[in-house]
């Protein structure tokens, strides 16, 4: 693979140096286009439904409400069961957005309700009722509610998921089912998924084992696949695995939904997943599965056994990974020094769990790499890092290292040479190695303290910078204020959840960066999608993050913002699916999608690329619907 700083300088040359090709140029291309016709199979061509009168009002994936045309309530039997009034779709909008914030209050169940539920509470039923407007009304708003459908809410969501169950939306495969899967998986009414995600409740977010109610966060990120990436609705799977809990709480509770037995384990739990790839890779071999909220325990070894043979992520391995990587190169620009100076960085990284040790992973091979791709670039990498757990410095004398976290291991003579141990505490470890990078993912709320953050401020760098990615809200290791505050303002700070920008005062802004995972999955899992890739190589994730950190402009990411609006996420999406289509068009991966086979892909321009990606997001358009008996 090119080396990482030449590919991000080519991106960039490639969005401020738009090429002007020469008539003939352009006529030739203009024709090769037109031979490749990449008419979208998501356009607008009528949509044939094998229902009608009712049964199609109460379809979500078909009821258009009001906006059903007379031509279409007399085909489809439909004329006296809604109001004569035909709406527009904006008009539905409209009143869908003023019912919203009329309701807001009314729908909270009592004080101690949040205003964030009680939002949601009103999107799940438009998605309940007209999927078609509720994504409409997502993508209109997706800087105000992916917060709601995604990080932080669907946190707060699951953990209440058995109050809030009405309608069940995705599958459950449970280990009751053991045997079954092969047929369950038929019950599933779509005769085409492109996009699973996939949980076993294990680790929601920060929030621990949330057993069956877990199916929230993977309910949730679709929505975001839909939205951003623009993967059909009828075409995505939420998927709860349930192999039981090992919450004593939800054990206890009589109203829990799943499985009142604790978690299978060992060669039981392997078995169970197993069945389940073999199920739906049977059933849909060109799915893409992702997997999220994994225990740390079993993230790893699910994605080393599968990864090879089926195309599959693990988004808190790899997506936070990739999205972390993006913000450490953005630091590195901000700094206003060229991204070869990547593995100069030192780095204190405060979490040894599954997205820590991806994050960990994923920079020391983009360092290694910068530095030639050998093993000793590689051992030069690793020791730009210093890891620290629950149980503090993680050096070679801790009898019980994690196989993962081994490779960062300090050695003992090295860290006692700066005056640090094995278990030192993390304010020590910052202090004395003075760090150009703070990076949280230890799920600990409020873990960079005053006396971590003072000790920041002795970083030999002239913009130091503090990554509190942990998830929702209340993990954050430290808030923007605190860190501003504390280090000040030339400090560059991101979050895994959304925080309010910090007013410095003069007319200075201490900018809040939220280094969101749906900067990447969307457009991995739409990249991976449109190529028809047999796996999801490290070379298409390594391509996503460069793409990412490409993205912003030199003048932005000197101001402090190493992160886009999520507002421009279509178009970022957009982008990230065409940089890993093309490379695993390099890498001879890719084996095309429908009507694009892989000796065409390989024909397509970075611009054809690009427009063949726009071409296959779907839009939340009313389709012309057309009645056909079964």
């Amino acid at each position: 693979m090119p080396n990482p700083s030449g590919q991000i300088g080519r991106l960039l040359l490639l969005r401020r140096r738009p090429a002007t090709p020469s008539a003939a140029a352009a006529a030739a291309a203009a024709a090769a286009a037109a031979r490749r016709c990449f008419t979208t199979t998501e356009g607008h061509r009528p949509t044939m439904v094998h229902k009608r009168s009712l049964d199609i009002l109460h379809d979500p994936w078909f009821n258009k409400g009001t906006a059903f045309s007379m031509t279409e309530r007399d085909r489809l039997d439909l004329r006296g069961l809604l109001p004569p009034n035909v709406m527009s779709s904006e008009q539905q909008i409209d009143r869908f957005m003023a019912d919203l914030k009329r309701l807001e209050e009314q729908a909270r169940d009592g004080p101690s309700d949040p205003n964030a539920l009680a939002k949601w509470r009103i999107l799940n039923r438009l998605h309940d009722r007209n999927e078609t407007m509720y994504y409409k009304v997502l993508i209109a708003n997706i800087k105000e509610y992916a917060p709601i459908v995604y990080t932080p809410t669907v946190g707060l969501v699951c953990q209440n998921y058995g109050g809030l169950f009405r309608r069940p939306r995705g599958m459950y495969f449970s280990a009751a089912d053991r045997g079954e899967m092969m047929s369950m998986v038929y019950n599933w009414p779509a005769e085409q998924v492109d996009m699973i995600v996939v949980t076993d409740g294990s680790r929601i977010l920060g929030l621990g084992d949330l057993g069956v109610q877990g199916i929230g966060i993977a309910i949730g990120k679709l929505d975001l696949y839909v939205a951003a990436a623009g993967i059909n609705p009828q075409r995505v799977l939420p998927v709860m695995i349930d192999v039981g809990t090992n919450n004593e709480k939800l054990l206890e509770d009589p109203i829990y939904l799943g499985l009142q037995q604790h978690r299978l384990d060992g060669d039981e739990y392997i078995a169970v997943i197993d069945e389940f790839m073999e199920a739906v890779f049977t059933r849909w071999p060109n799915v893409v599965v992702q997997f999220e909220d994994f225990q740390s325990k079993w993230a790893f070894k699910l994605l080393q056994r599968y990864r090879n043979s089926y195309r599959m992520f693990n988004d808190d391995v790899q997506g936070t990974a990739g999205v972390a990587l993006a913000g450490l190169l953005g630091a590195v620009r901000a700094q206003g020094k060229p991204m070869i100076d990547f593995p100069k960085m030192k780095i204190v990284v405060a979490g040894a769990g599954s997205a820590g040790i991806g994050v960990l992973n994923a920079a020391r091979k983009t360092m290694g790499r910068m530095l030639g791709n050998t093993e000793t670039a590689f051992a030069s990498a690793s020791s730009q890092f210093w890891v620290v757990d629950a149980k503090g410095l993680i050096t070679e004398d801790r009898d019980d290292i994690d196989p993962e976290a081994r490779p960062f291991a300090r050695k003992v003579k090295e860290a006692n040479r700066q005056g640090l141990r094995e278990g030192a505490s993390l304010v020590e470890v910052v202090r004395e190695v003075k760090p150009d990078v703070l990076l949280g993912l230890s799920a600990v709320g409020g873990l960079f303290s005053k006396e971590v953050l003072e000790a920041m401020k002795g970083s030999t760098s002239t913009r130091p910078a503090v990554f509190a990615m942990s998830n929702p809200t209340k993990n954050a290791e430290c808030t923007p204020e605190e860190a501003f505050s504390i280090i000040g303002e030339n400090v560059i700070f991101a979050s895994g959840s959304p925080f309010k920008d910090v007013d410095l005062g003069n007319g200075h802004i201490g900018h809040c960066n939220q280094g969101n995972n749906m900067y990447l999955f969307p457009g991995i899992g739409l990249g991976t999608v449109l190529s028809g890739s047999r796996i999801v190589s490290d070379g298409m994730l390594q391509a996503a993050a460069e793409c990412l950190a490409a993205y912003m402009t030199e003048e932005e990411v000197l101001g402090g913002v190493i992160y886009p609006s999520i507002s421009s996420i279509r178009d970022i999406t957009k982008e990230v699916a065409t940089a890993v289509l093309k490379e695993a068009i390099e890498e001879d991966l890719a084996e095309g999608y429908r009507g694009m086979d892989a000796r065409e892909l390989k024909k397509l321009s970075q611009e054809e690329i690009a427009e063949f990606v726009q071409n296959n997001m779907w839009s939340p358009d009313y389709p012309c619907l057309v009645f056909k008996d079964n």
